[in-house]
């Protein structure tokens, strides 16, 4: 007998609306442990609302948000972080003036409830710093560490951005349009490292480039009319009539 699938995140009869304009209605969800799941949907379809609400930056009108089982709808930004739930921004976030070893180390003392330290004290934080050089290292960024992010090109900023996220150690990664600004070849190679890289992490991302989500996901659902229109594998959707209907115009 096949074992039941086992989700680390789900929402049930998830609604929200803004004012009298509902976004979703009864939007149920499940995320797949170690799956690299994208969302797709035309705009105004509530992508980032979703996301925003799974993150705690919204409380859903109804509904539930569950992580591994345990009801989260209510936690702050801050709890979720520290159960697990981490994500970036389709526009960067970053700290411009700080360094990525900088920035790291600080990821890393926040995961771990270090003291915030002060840059001053960075220098100390010698696990810290070899950890934080190891993770630079994998994403491409050492030669980087010490230039302040501000100078960095726009695609290594992107790039950064992922291994902050990836610095505290998710259990579920979220990526709102992590290949947006970037071009083709920029973004192919930001999935390659997040899907290589990442291993282990479940990742949930939004993105419009099509190449990219059928390149890189192993399973897509596609919001479209406040509810979810479709769900399965990249072939499962490409062969969707509903799907090509509502959005891909095949």
């Amino acid at each position: 007998m096949p074992l039941a699938p086992d989700f680390v995140l789900k929402t049930r009869n998830l609604s929200m609306a803004f004012g009298g304009v509902k976004v979703f209605n009864n939007l149920d969800f499940e995320l797949m442990r170690g799956e690299c799941h994208a969302i797709i949907g035309p705009n105004g379809a509530g992508k980032t609302t979703f996301v925003a609400i799974i993150t705690g930056l919204l409380s859903p009108t109804s509904g539930e948000v569950l992580l591994d089982g345990q009801d989260v709808t209510r936690h702050s930004v801050k709890q979720r972080v520290a159960e697990g739930i981490v994500r970036t921004f389709q526009i960067n976030t970053l700290f411009d003036s700080l360094t990525p070893l900088e920035s790291v180390v600080i990821a890393i003392c926040q995961r771990d409830k270090v003291a915030k330290p002060s840059f001053r004290a960075i220098k100390h934080l010698h696990s810290q710093i070899d950890e934080a050089y190891t993770l630079l290292e994998k994403f491409g960024l050492a030669d980087d560490a010490n230039v302040a992010t501000q100078l960095l090109p726009y695609g290594k900023q992107r790039v950064l951005e992922v291994v902050l996220a990836y610095a505290l150690r998710p259990r579920v990664l979220l990526l709102d349009e992590p290949a947006a600004g970037l071009s083709t070849s920029q973004g192919r190679a930001l999935f390659e490292q997040v899907v290589t890289l990442a291993q282990g992490t479940t990742v949930l991302f939004i993105e419009h480039d099509m190449n990219l989500v059928f390149s890189y996901a192993t399973r897509v659902s596609v919001f479209a009319g406040g509810t979810v229109i479709a769900n399965g594998t990249p072939d499962e959707i490409r062969a969707h009539a509903g799907v090509r209907d509502a959005y891909l115009g095949t």
